[in-house]
């Protein structure tokens, strides 16, 4: 007999084990996304699950979210059996998740996107607001809830998801990937948010492939690969390396590049970039050069503009004023795809918003913003498909794409599959500069591996490379050079060999008493808006014509 939500809701405050998958099964066509899992988690924990892109873990999350049915086995919350049909039923018995990719409406107010669906719980009005403040404050999330979506950072937006969840009273928490867009301050803040939630007796389960923060935050770890469990650990009783080996059998990498291959030759040169915003300018002077063979590392934390510098040198938005030249020759109002034909490959920070169609098939997002070159035309202007087909599929071996087939749609392959197809993409068409933000975001230690040594071997061959990265690790162990952008102006060079994470989080914060750039010490408190999906992705003009 399965429980009813108030049944199920007192017994996980008092169940020992709050959450108990048995026999879990999933099969979708071509793949068995888990097979025969045992998950037990106890009430008050911080509980990671780790595993490999493709593993099976945000698959299991989902079942027990109620967005995918097990095939097979039973879930237990509290003790109690539970028939989790819809994320209504999960949310009504306690289960709350904050996806990867966030579920939020840019055009709807903070408080409009946490009350939808829940509006019987404070209404839609002062007291749903005041709601709204009172959990920003006690978990120091700084929300406002009257300002709009599409004016938030990335940072700001997850940490609407994540108030929208403790809006509904989810006990139980799913969080697949907070940190992602975090930096080292925001990432111990958060985790201080956690220890308080278990404290109050609330239960998180935590999807990461950063192991070092795995092993920082968590009470228990289980390791999923290929679909099953192999082993759930103290994090008293493993360290990354041995974390890593049982993820994808292997040591945990790292970014490290040891030789210089900068040469004279400017591949790209930004020139007094400036980008007006409603009160200040969201970018205020952006000069920097990139040379072949060397990669400039970027550095900030969420909304201090470097997102709109990276659309400004895509040609997805027109700088107020400013120059930018590729090897030479200016292309500040070049569209994208012209912009791209001349050899600036791209990978963009949300790959779903600006880098695959969800619903395609994977042979046809590996041609966007390429389907004017070889291999994908054929006579100048038609679609080959027969070769596009083919390319694919060297691409999905080479970069180990993960799937049954490249007749899957995209939206069907994990986060960190969508990733690898896109850097295949990218990376086969040899670029003159690569425009690379976050590129390793949502991937595991393998991939991320294979990429940075695709980027290593590119350099090496003289690849410019533009590199935006949450990861200051990454970005200290792959740049030459790294420049911090604060408020919409960028600091004087860092030296990897010398500059540490702490320093970097500093500066990109303000809070550096020798910051490199005295007029750029206040935190920037405004982004611009950001471009619809749906008229600006990377195959498009300025103007959002299609090309």
């Amino acid at each position: 007999m399965t429980a009813t939500a108030p049944e199920a809701e007192r017994a996980i405050d008092d169940a020992t084990y709050v959450v108990e998958l048995e026999g879990i099964t999933k099969r979708f066509p071509g793949v068995v996304a888990n097979k025969d899992i045992n998950f037990v988690v106890k009430r008050g924990t911080v509980h990671a699950l780790v595993g490999e892109n493709g593993a099976g873990k945000s698959t299991l999350m989902k079942i027990l979210y109620g967005v995918q049915r097990p095939d097979e086995g039973t879930i237990k919350i509290g003790g109690q059996l539970v028939d989790l049909a819809s994320p209504s039923d999960a949310i009504a018995h306690g289960i709350g998740m904050v996806f990867q990719h966030f579920m939020l409406a840019d055009n709807l107010t903070v408080l409009e996107n946490v009350v939808l669906g829940a509006e019987k719980l404070h209404g839609i009005g002062s007291a749903a607001r005041e709601r709204i403040r009172s959990i920003s404050a006690e978990y120091n999330l700084d929300i406002d809830p009257d300002v709009l979506v599409a004016e938030l950072g990335v940072g700001a937006r997850q940490r609407v998801e994540i108030l929208k969840v403790l809006y509904r009273g989810a006990k139980i928490i799913i969080l697949d990937e907070p940190t992602a867009v975090l930096v080292p301050q925001e990432v111990d803040e958060l985790f201080d948010n956690l220890r308080e939630l278990k404290e109050e007796g609330l239960t998180v389960l935590f999807i990461s492939h950063k192991l070092d923060e795995v092993l920082s935050v968590a009470d228990t770890i289980t390791v999923i690969r290929r679909g099953t469990t192999v082993d759930t650990v103290s994090p008293q009783d493993v360290n990354a390396r041995q974390l890593a080996e049982l993820m994808v059998g292997s040591e945990l990498p790292t970014p490290q590049t040891e030789e210089s291959t900068v040469t004279d030759t400017e591949v790209l040169r930004v020139e007094n970039i400036v980008l007006k915003g409603a009160s200040r300018n969201i970018l205020d002077g952006v000069s920097l050069a990139i040379h072949a063979g060397e990669v400039v590392g970027i550095a900030g934390v969420e909304g201090n503009g470097q997102a709109e510098l990276v659309e400004v040198v895509m040609g997805m938005r027109d700088q107020d004023s400013g120059e930018i030249y590729l090897d030479g020759t200016e292309v500040s109002l070049w569209d994208t795809r012209k912009i791209r034909e001349a050899g600036i490959g791209f990978i963009p920070e949300d790959r779903h918003r600006h880098g695959l169609l969800l619903e395609a098939p994977i042979w046809e997002n590996r041609i966007l913003g390429h389907q004017t070159q070889p291999p994908n035309i054929k006579h100048g202007i038609l679609i080959d498909a027969k070769a596009a087909r083919k390319d694919t599929e060297r691409v999905v071996a080479e970069y180990d794409v993960r799937t049954p087939g490249i007749d899957v749609t995209a939206g069907s392959l994990s986060g960190g599959n969508q990733q690898k197809l896109i850097v295949g993409r990218e990376m086969s068409h040899h670029p003159r500069v690569l425009v690379a933000a976050h590129p390793t975001r949502g991937v595991d230690v393998g991939a991320q591996a294979g990429i940075w040594d695709l980027m290593r071997a590119a350099r090496r061959e003289g690849m410019g490379v533009l590199l935006i990265s949450a990861d200051l690790e990454e970005l200290i162990g792959l740049s030459d050079s790294i420049r911090v952008i604060l408020r919409g102006r960028l600091s004087a060079p860092f030296d990897p060999k010398q500059v540490t994470a702490e320093d970097l989080g500093a500066a990109m914060t303000g809070a550096d008493g020798e910051a490199k750039d005295p007029q750029s010490r206040a935190p920037h408190t405004e982004s611009a808006p950001r471009p619809d999906p749906t008229d600006q992705w990377p195959g498009q003009s300025r103007e959002g014509s299609e090309q």
